[in-house]
Order: structure tokens, then C-alpha cells, then sequence
């Protein structure tokens, strides 16, 4: 046999390895194909692969485990129990930078699953190979490796801290500074990813210099970097005071302002979720963001989108209320109530109303005043049938309760208690006619001390009786 036929049957098997593999990854580009796959045992015949002398055979291969690896978390684990994570990590730091982009998207694939299986990638020393991918020459190769360190992050506090020791986040923090839209998306979606867990990953971030770079970014007109750059602010933000003062000093007002009128939804939900954030954690907070015009921007945007995109935006009117009366009086002179009730009554899901009526409840719970001005707005009787309403959730239900007794028992406007008077179960009729108690009381009195005629003098005597009567059927609604 010549040397020439020998070649060629070494060619024959190179291209039938290549038409191999490449008929595979097509079969696993679509999702009914995958048990298929796995149950010809593909797992075992793509890991020698991996080690091809072709490249491109290696860089295939490991493209098809990826997209098997990615429908779910079955496919996923029989990649881990075919040792082939070790594989692709001892040739991530060898390998062009097509394979490296393949091989992160393998580890990727494996991590979004489950902590166990994100845990499994960490234990093969998947992390350290992965964060000097971050120092890569090619882009591409960044961010697929910042995506998945993403997804092992995401998941808890331990597999977060195993990024960061593996020194992801300075890193993570120069990749947000790169030319390229995508990676910085990915990179700033990865350090919200850490940032979410506890405090301490915060301020890693923080001190790695992140918050300067983000804050930057707002006025970005790509969509889709405002969302993660929007998101990692909020997540650092939400942890504590000094984190969110932080955020603060960057200067993000009145900037961040004008994500609320955005284009895109997620933009909106991003920006009210970081006002949010922040005006939670203490008076102060909130007033710095009333006086650059928050609470009005706020509202308009609750008033302008619809759905979930409303939450954060009712929650910071409610966080921004319960601090004191002056601030609740912000809310209300700025015209927030009507929106609210608006939500109360158009929404569709229970936590969305549950929302409202939880911030409605934080307005009108400091004075008479306060009570007087979400009263007239006639949401009592919503507020009543909403909790009475057996279809209603369990929190719906509680934050409704709650809502109503915090109004109730601050409000002295009678005509807006009187259309409750009949539908109120014992546990709210007591706040009712609590007030109505109050009231009587004092206009006998008054009736008692004015000098007058004697038609007075019997019209005091009624309501003396009246408020008698209120008097005691409050005892027994107590009593109940």
C-alpha cells in the first residue's frame, strides 16, 4: 500500500468526523432532537472530540454539547457525569479563540440550570480559566466568559463569593469600559448578578470602582445596556444606607430621571426599581429625591405603562409616604392618589393591587388630613370589597386590611365613612364607628356649652343619645 492510500484513509475518517459533527450540532439546534441525541448516547462519542487534532472538529463538538446542555437540566447533568467539564477547562487557556468562545458556552450551559450544577463547574476549576478569559484580546471570548460567570452568580451568596475570590469583578469592571455594546451589557448584567446576594458583594463592586462607570452609562441610548446598567445600581443600592448614598453621590439625579419616560418598559421598571431602592432607606433619601422632582416623574410614569411595570414605581410612592407626614403630603400634593386608585381598580393581578393598597394605606395613615385626602378619592368601598371579596388573594387581602385600619383610624371625614357602614364586617365597622363616636362626642360638647334655645338644648340631648349609642355599639364591636 502507497503512502498516498494510507493519507487517504486518514482523510476519510477526518471528513467523516467533521460530516459527524456537524450533522450533530445542526440535530441539537432544535429542542425535539435532544432526548434523541441522548439516547444514542452522543454525550460519549462528542467528548473525544474535544481533543480532536482539527480544530474546528474540537470547536463543533463542543458547540453541540452547549446547545444540548442549554434545553435543560437533565441533558445538562449528563454532561457533568461524562467528565467532560474537566476536558474543556484544562483547554480553555490553550485553545483559538473560537473554542474558547464554545467551550464558555458549555460551562454556561452546564451553570444556569441549578446551584448543584453551577456548583459542579466551579469544582472542576472552571472560574479561574474563565476570569483570564475576561483579559482576552477578543471580544467575543469576554463575553462569554462574563456570561457565564453570570449564570453561576446569579444563583446564591457562596457560588457569588467563588466568582469574586476568583478576582472576576476588577475585571468585569474594566470590560464595562470596552468599546463594545455587547460585552458591556453582559459584563454590567454580571456584576448585578454578584451585587444582589448581600451587602459585602456589593461593596466588592463598589470598591472596584463600578458605580462610577455604571452611573455613566444611563444616558446610553442602547436599551438594553440601561436595563443591566439600571439593574446593578439597583441591586447595590438596595442593601443599605451607605451603599445607597453611594449610588447617590454618583450623581445619577436627575439623570435617571428621564429613564422613566423611556421607550422600552424593562428601561422604566429599571429606573423606578432604582428610585425605589434608594428612597426606602431613610427620610433624607427620599427628600433629596423629592426636591429633584422623583415623586412627580414617578407618577407620571405609573400613570403613562401598565402591569408589572407599575410595582416598583407604587412601592416608592408607598416607602416614600410611610417616612412622615410631610413627605406622605408630597405624595398627595403632587397628585399621586389618583393613580394609585387607578391601579387599584385596572390591574389584573392581585400583588399589583395589593401594591397600591399598600402604598394608599402609607399616605393616609399620619393625620386627618392625610386620611381625608385618600378618602375623598372614594377608594374606601374598593379598598372594603377587595377585602371582603373571597376571590381575592391572602395578601391582597391583608395589605386591603391593613390599609383600611390605617386610613379608618385617622379619618374624620363622616361622608366618606357612611357608604362603609353597611357592607363592614365587625373588625372594620369598629374603626367606623370609632369615628363616628369621636365626632358625636364632640359636637355634644359643643351643644352642651353654647348657650341657646331650648330646641338646642333638645337637639343636644338626640345627639347626646346618638353618640350614646355609638359608644356602645363600639364596645361591642371590640368585644368581638
Amino acid at each position: 500500500m502507497s503512502q498516498r492510500q494510507v493519507l487517504q484513509v486518514f482523510e476519510q475518517y477526518q471528513r467523516a468526523r467533521t460530516q459527524f459533527v456537524q450533522a450533530v450540532a445542526e440535530l441539537s439546534a432544535r429542542p425535539h432532537n435532544a432526548d434523541s441525541l441522548r439516547s444514542a448516547g452522543v454525550m460519549s462519542l462528542l467528548r473525544p472530540l474535544l481533543l480532536d487534532v482539527v480544530p474546528t472538529i474540537q470547536q463543533t463538538a463542543a458547540l453541540a454539547l452547549g446547545r444540548l446542555a442549554n434545553y435543560n437540566d437533565d441533558l445538562a447533568e449528563a454532561v457533568v457525569k461524562g467528565d467532560i467539564l474537566p476536558q474543556l477547562v484544562c483547554s480553555l487557556s490553550e485553545q483559538n479563540r473560537f473554542y474558547k468562545k464554545a467551550a464558555a458556552f458549555v460551562l454556561r450551559a452546564v451553570g444556569k440550570h441549578s446551584p448543584q450544577l453551577a456548583q459542579a463547574v466551579v469544582q472542576c476549576g472552571a472560574l479561574e480559566s474563565l476570569a483570564i478569559c475576561l483579559e482576552d484580546f477578543d471580544p467575543g471570548v469576554k463575553e462569554a466568559a462574563a456570561w457565564a460567570l453570570g449564570y453561576i452568580a446569579r444563583h446564591n451568596s457562596e457560588l457569588s463569593q467563588a466568582v469574586v475570590d476568583a478576582g472576576a469583578v476588577p475585571l468585569l469592571v474594566l470590560c464595562i469600559q470596552e468599546p463594545e455594546i455587547a460585552l458591556k451589557r453582559i459584563a454590567a448584567s454580571t456584576l448585578s448578578d454578584i451585587s444582589k446576594h448581600s451587602p459585602e458583594l456589593a461593596q466588592t463592586v463598589v470598591d472596584a470602582g463600578a458605580i462610577a462607570h455604571l452611573a455613566q452609562m444611563i444616558l446610553n441610548p442602547d436599551a438594553k445596556l440601561k436595563r443591566q446598567v439600571l439593574s446593578a445600581l439597583s441591586q447595590i443600592a438596595k442593601h443599605s444606607v451607605d451603599l445607597a448614598e453611594l449610588v447617590v453621590e454618583a450623581e445619577i439625579f436627575p439623570v435617571v430621571l428621564t429613564c422613566l419616560k423611556d421607550s422600552d418598559e424593562y428601561v422604566k421598571k429599571n429606573g423606578a426599581t432604582l428610585i425605589r431602592e434608594i428612597a426606602k432607606h431613610t427620610p433624607e433619601l427620599s427628600q433629596f429625591i423629592v426636591n429633584a422632582g422623583g415623586v412627580a416623574a414617578v407618577i407620571d410614569c405609573i400613570g403613562s405603562c401598565r402591569g408589572t411595570v407599575r410595582l416598583p414605581g407604587i412601592m416608592m410612592l408607598g416607602y416614600v409616604a410611610a417616612h412622615s407626614e410631610n413627605l406622605s403630603m408630597a405624595v398627595i400634593v403632587s397628585k399621586g392618589i389618583p393613580p394609585l386608585c387607578t391601579c387599584l381598580v385596572e390591574e389584573q393581578e392581585d400583588h399589583l393591587k395589593a401594591a397600591a393598597a399598600w402604598a394608599l394605606g402609607q399616605v393616609g395613615r399620619h393625620t386627618p388630613e392625610h386620611a381625608r385626602a385618600v378618602a375623598v378619592a372614594n377608594v374606601l368601598p374598593t379598598l372594603l370589597s377587595m377585602y371582603m371579596d373571597t376571590h381575592s388573594s391572602e395578601d391582597l387581602q391583608l395589605k386591603t386590611k391593613r390599609a383600611l385600619k390605617n386610613i379608618l383610624q385617622k379619618c374624620t371625614y363622616l361622608p366618606a365613612l357612611e357608604p362603609l357602614l353597611q357592607d363592614a364586617p365587625p373588625n372594620i365597622m369598629k374603626h367606623i364607628v370609632g369615628q363616628f363616636s369621636k365626632s358625636l362626642f364632640q359636637e355634644t360638647f359643643l351643644l352642651s356649652i353654647l348657650p341657646g334655645s331650648h330646641g338646642v338644648e333638645e337637639e343636644g340631648r338626640e345627639r347626646a343619645i346618638s353618640c350614646l349609642l355609638a359608644s356602645s355599639s363600639l364596645a361591642v364591636l371590640e368585644g368581638a
